[in-house]
């Protein structure tokens, strides 16, 4: 079948999507990977089941035309993958995958999308997701996308993961510009911490320059993370740009 997402590019052999995690060369699967189409367009949606019919080792279970209907569906099928959109009717890919974390805790959610938005792939991660693709990909891709996510890599298309990386080198060159902008959730304390941690300074670093304990920075971090909702450093740092909590000047 005629790619259905754009045209085959050279590079496609060599791995089109960035790839983060697990090798997925590992045992393969038993069972084949369970998936959950959800896009607004039927046509689409029949694309993808076509395509995804030729592999052996991938099962379209299920599909959805909007995220309400996602939801439903992902709660009766228990799929291990959803494949789906950001942008649909009644209600949209990003707000439907924090529902389905709730459904259906083991499914991985990969949104296919037409949005190069950056704001839409940090709402996605913070939601839930585990790969974030443009449509433009190559049809094998979409399928090598699903079984690397399957064994536990995140994926991404390489535009996409190129601007995460501009932001981070940018968050780099300007830490001297922020400024700190007062957040309810963290007490001024933790404000300062978070402050202090964005500029890339360790806890002993840190605990010098507010004359407090190593240990009390330590609990000041775990404290930001855990009310944040976040794993480590980074994301706070780059949570706190998002929320604003942190600002670029």
């Amino acid at each position: 079948m005629a790619d259905s997402f754009g045209p085959m590019r050279d590079d496609d052999a060599d791995g089109g999507v960035a790839g983060v995690g697990p090798d997925a060369g590992g045992t393969p699967r038993k069972e084949p990977i369970r998936v959950l189409v959800v896009d607004d367009h039927a046509l689409f949606r029949r694309g993808l089941e076509i395509v995804l019919a030729a592999e052996e080792d991938i099962q379209v279970v299920g599909e959805a035309g909007d995220g309400a209907e996602a939801v439903d569906k992902a709660a009766d099928l228990l799929p291990d993958i959803v494949l789906m959109d950001v942008r649909m009717p009644k209600r949209g890919g990003i707000e439907a995958c924090t529902s389905i974390k709730e459904v259906a805790p083991s499914a991985k959610i990969i949104m296919l999308t037409i949005s190069d938005e950056e704001a839409d792939l940090y709402d996605a991660i913070k939601a839930g997701a585990t790969g974030y693709l443009l449509k433009e990909i190559s049809t094998d891709e979409v399928a090598t996308a699903i079984r690397a996510v399957a064994d536990g890599q995140s994926q991404i298309s390489p535009s996409m993961a190129s601007k995460l990386l501009t932001e981070f080198k940018s968050m780099i060159q300007r830490t001297d510009e922020r400024r700190l902008v007062p957040a309810p959730r963290l007490t001024d304390r933790e404000l300062e911490v978070l402050k202090l941690v964005a500029t890339g300074m360790n806890n002993r670093d840190i605990a010098k320059e507010l004359f407090i304990s190593e240990n009390t920075v330590k609990n000041h971090v775990r404290n930001i993370l855990e009310k944040l909702q976040l794993h480590s450093r980074m994301e706070a740092v780059v949570y706190a740009m998002r929320e604003k909590i942190l600002e670029i000047r």
